[in-house]
């Protein structure tokens, strides 16, 4: 499975060119927009930051704003009853754990054991806190979303029943640590142009020779 993943990556960056890793933005910039980013598209997902980031002068001042402000905020992402009370708490949590808002000091840990201290608040799930670690701190992790779900189930790399968490686990080890960062990139950006959820583009895709799915659809 290993050789079958390097020959998927090589095609990917014939396809769409290569992605050296760089940091995205603040752990808490990454921790705050992934969670806006649930159920939601990444064009809503990035205009509720925005308008946050602009309201907020700080994390401090977000911290304590009356939830209701919040919540008109990030309207546009989506369950913002849910997702303003959420991101709040985890604040309020981190400063009374580390007396200032802030994640950097998670650079200091292992990938493992961040990924436990992410896990922790609510509302934090295994591919929100792979996705902090990944693109703002530059660990090794490999976040699962649902465009990776998708192909890696076509690509039968994994079992068709299986849960993002099992999908995870299952292509985690078959992806050089070196060679997580693009894999994820470029299977997202493959997702969103052929590998779509609806009318996938099985007759222009780079994949389709190393795909039963697409072999069957073509």
């Amino acid at each position: 499975m290993r050789w079958a993943v390097r020959r998927i990556l090589t095609a990917l960056r014939k396809s769409y060119g290569h992605r050296p890793w760089k940091r995205w933005g603040s752990g808490l910039d990454l921790l705050v927009e992934t969670i806006l980013s649930q159920n939601t598209s990444d064009a809503n997902s990035s205009a509720g930051f925005r308008r946050l980031r602009r309201r907020f002068r700080s994390w401090n001042q977000l911290a304590n704003a009356g939830v209701e402000e919040v919540e008109k905020c990030i309207r546009i992402s989506g369950l913002s009853r849910i997702k303003a009370p959420r991101i709040q708490e985890i604040l309020r949590q981190i400063k009374r754990q580390r007396g200032r808002i802030d994640l950097e000091f998670l650079s200091q840990m292992r990938a493992s054991e961040a990924r436990q201290y992410l896990l922790r608040f609510r509302g934090v799930g295994p591919k929100t806190a792979d996705c902090v670690l990944m693109f703002a701190f530059g660990m090794k992790v490999f976040p699962v979303d649902t465009h990776i779900h998708r192909i890696a189930r076509r690509l039968e790399l994994i079992p068709p029943d299986a849960s993002a968490e099992r999908a995870h686990d299952v292509l985690e080890p078959m992806i050089r640590p070196r060679d997580r960062y693009e894999m994820h990139v470029l299977l997202i950006e493959h997702g969103r142009r052929t590998c779509r959820a609806r009318s996938p583009r099985c007759r222009d895709c780079v994949l389709v020779g190393m795909c039963p799915c697409g072999k069957r659809r073509v």
